[in-house]
């Protein structure tokens, strides 16, 4: 018995190293050592160990969200028309006991192609969202390239947002307090969504959130769509270009202030922003120019990057510090841009967050690890089966 103690122990100790010296491994990029949790997160996904839009999760007493709430949330699965006999699907998420809530309209990532993000891979977030802010969440599933190129994904989403302000009354919102969000391609979406509702005397927009989102399709030589385009950090130059192509198959298409919003002549009278970019992300720059430029037509803007972390890092919020952050920080700001309207800035600031520090990283570090003991078992497992 005290011989297959000490062998279990010994073996503890031996995967214990290997979780560790693998998870370092990891960490080595050509840009930099990365933070152990955005290591581990990238390793899975990019060794096929779990998939893109799987739900990798820390042990239950190491969650980032632990709150418990009496109030249910709600889900609503309808449809819309957006014209000539098509519909599309729209998700909403609030409370049941809401009541006079704002509405946010969210658009969901995905490259504006086929296969790439849709409701379903981004229900967690939207969920969250409204957990967070208590609002009326609306989700439309916008028609998409190849099949659908532009502007058809900005008509549908235009048609949504106008759609949910007349409707909102029906799930407890409040019509005359709402705001967009998006991330990515959903990202653009919301920003363009906000321009043209802006252009057509639409509904009135108290907010726009935007993560990490495309600005312009034009050739411009963004640093950052240099420095991490390989796809290593979830967005590739190929994907890219492959959305560009599909669904902005013109070049005069990228032109357009409806798809670049970076472009645009005119960015005034739009509503305060809050933009969330990421480290290594293909669309840092653009994200943070769009800050700048609409700071400088008079838009009340907050532009935060947060280091160490990728392109999608808030969708997996759930196992990610910085994710959980970031959706807090957008919840936050949409609760206090519904209450009082955002004043713009003397001078326009990037703000850096730089992560965990304290406890905050003790956990992280310890997430980590558990979710990397998890790879390296995995792994070796699949070798075992092989043989």
């Amino acid at each position: 018995m005290e011989k297959s103690i000490k062998v279990t122990l010994i073996m503890t100790i031996i995967f214990a190293v290997i979780t560790a010296w693998s998870i370092e491994r990891w960490s080595q990029t050509a840009h930099g050592q990365l933070p152990s949790k955005t290591a581990v997160v990238l390793h899975a996904i990019n060794n096929n160990l779990v998939s893109l839009d799987a739900n990798i999760e820390a042990p239950d007493f190491l969650s980032p969200d632990s709150s418990s709430n009496d109030k249910v949330m709600k889900k609503h699965d309808t449809s819309i028309s957006v014209g000539k006999s098509n519909e599309i699907p729209v998700r909403i998420y609030h409370y049941s006991d809401v009541e006079d809530a704002p509405v946010i309209m969210y658009y969901h990532g995905g490259a504006f192609l086929e296969g790439y993000g849709s409701l379903e891979s981004h229900d967690s977030l939207i969920r969250s969202l409204a957990a967070k802010t208590g609002a009326v969440v609306v989700s439309p599933g916008y028609r998409v390239a190849p099949e659908y190129i532009f502007p058809t994904a900005v008509e549908d989403s235009y048609k949504a947002l106008k759609w949910a302000h007349d409707n909102a009354e029906k799930y407890g919102g409040n019509p005359d307090k709402m705001g967009v969000a998006g991330d990515s391609a959903g990202g653009n979406l919301a920003a363009v969504t906000a321009l043209k509702s802006r252009d057509l005397n639409g509904p009135d927009l108290f907010a726009q959130v935007l993560y990490y989102p495309l600005t312009t399709f034009r050739d411009v030589e963004f640093d950052s769509r240099t420095m991490y385009d390989s796809g290593y950090y979830l967005l590739s130059k190929q994907v890219m270009m492959k959305a560009r192509s599909s669904y902005t198959p013109k070049e005069s298409m990228w032109e357009n202030p409806y798809t670049s919003p970076l472009n645009a002549n005119d960015l005034s009278d739009l509503p305060p922003a809050h933009i969330i970019t990421a480290q290594f992300d293909p669309l840092r720059d653009e994200g943070e120019l769009y800050g700048e430029k609409l700071h400088e037509a008079g838009v009340p803007v907050n532009t935060v990057r947060y280091n160490g972390v990728m392109h999608g890092f808030v969708s997996f919020y759930e196992v990610m510090g910085s994710g959980n952050m970031a959706l807090q920080e957008s919840a936050q700001f949409l609760k206090k841009a519904d209450d009082e309207t955002p004043q713009p800035s003397k001078n326009y600031e990037l703000r850096i967050e730089e992560g965990s520090s304290g406890f905050k990283h003790f956990k992280e570090e310890a997430e980590a690890f558990a979710i990397g003991a998890f790879l390296v078992g995995k792994s070796i497992m699949n070798l075992l089966t092989k043989k």
